[in-house]
């Protein structure tokens, strides 16, 4: 795995900077988006959580 990291790397810093920011670009941002997605709905989940144990709570 290490090996194939490495020649990935090798491959990628020997791309012109126009196409590593594209190729970047392209990876990063679905990558950053799903991230924020899923974290949105983990907080949603705990909040919505945390709110029906303190209604259960107060009645």
């Amino acid at each position: 795995m290490a090996d194939w990291w490495d020649a990935v790397e090798l491959w990628l810093t020997q791309l012109p900077f126009g196409f590593q920011v594209v190729l970047a670009t392209v990876v990063l941002v679905p990558l950053c988006w799903g991230t924020a997605v899923l974290s949105d709905r983990v907080v949603d989940a705990a909040t919505a959580r945390i709110a029906a144990r303190r209604a259960a709570r107060q009645d």
